[in-house]
């Protein structure tokens, strides 16, 4: 396993959905991942600081391990078939280690809230992880699987990640790292 930060969430320009980009730690691997554009919005607000007059579902759900006498451990990336990402988050209460499955999405908004770590199965990071060429910006591979030399990803192989081609054909390595304003809350109208 592999702790991954979170680097950004971004707006994809062609579809309009959103992706939270994580980062290897100390390194140029990302592992993009599509969430909801609510599980967005969560994740972004608390990374920001942003206060709610109302708790989200992600507030909830740290208030209840908190209740419980709980707290997250860590969060897991374990698994990818069919472009859907698995997550499973570790808790720990009295000495008992409990795993619950979930969405990447909603796991990360819980880490981010109880500022447990972010880890990714390495078969994950194989199968999705894009490494960024720091020169031309462009993603790499390693040519032969494990071999260290690279080679930029051919035309072919963007067609095949199917749910990352649109990210890494719109990815903007100049922009990575910038700070992103936080989502505009709409104000419901007053219905007397």
């Amino acid at each position: 396993m592999l702790e991954l930060v979170i680097d950004s969430i971004r707006v994809s320009l062609m579809s309009y959905q959103r992706v939270v980009i994580l980062r290897v730690k100390e390194s140029n691997r990302f592992l993009p991942i599509w969430i909801g554009p609510s599980e967005a919005d969560s994740i972004a607000l608390k990374l920001q600081d942003v206060s709610v007059p109302r708790p989200l579902t992600h507030d909830l759900m740290q208030s209840l391990v908190d209740s419980l006498g709980a707290s997250v451990a860590r969060i897991v990336v374990s698994d990818l078939n069919e472009d859907t990402f698995y997550a499973k988050i570790v808790l720990t209460c009295d000495d008992v280690t409990l795993e619950v499955d979930a969405r990447p999405s909603d796991a990360i908004a819980l880490a981010v809230r109880t500022s447990a770590p972010i880890f990714a199965e390495g078969k994950v990071l194989d199968k999705a992880g894009v490494e960024m060429d720091d020169e031309t910006g462009k993603p790499i591979v390693p040519e032969g699987g494990v071999d260290s030399s690279k080679k930029p990803v051919g035309a072919e192989e963007l067609r095949s990640l199917s749910a990352f081609t649109d990210f890494v054909e719109t990815l903007n390595l100049d922009d990575l790292g910038r700070e992103e304003k936080p989502p505009q809350e709409h104000k419901r109208p007053d219905v007397s």
